[in-house]
């Protein structure tokens, strides 16, 4: 696993963050709770995206 990795999730965190606040003090829950959930769903998808090149790591390990 890269320290790469891990800083561009906390950045994705801190930003998404930043952006709640600032739209739930506007009084744009619905929206504040969207931009949430994308950035949730941005983060899994880059963790899929390394649990895939985990097996297929583990996979030319076994030669399988």
């Amino acid at each position: 696993m890269d320290v790469d990795f891990i800083f561009r999730v906390a950045a994705i965190g801190i930003i998404v963050t930043v952006l709640h606040q600032l739209l739930v003090r506007s009084g744009r829950e619905e929206q504040a709770m969207m931009t949430t959930l994308a950035g949730l769903v941005v983060v899994l998808l880059m963790i899929v995206n390394m649990i895939g090149e985990l097996f297929t790591t583990i996979k030319s390990v076994f030669g399988l």
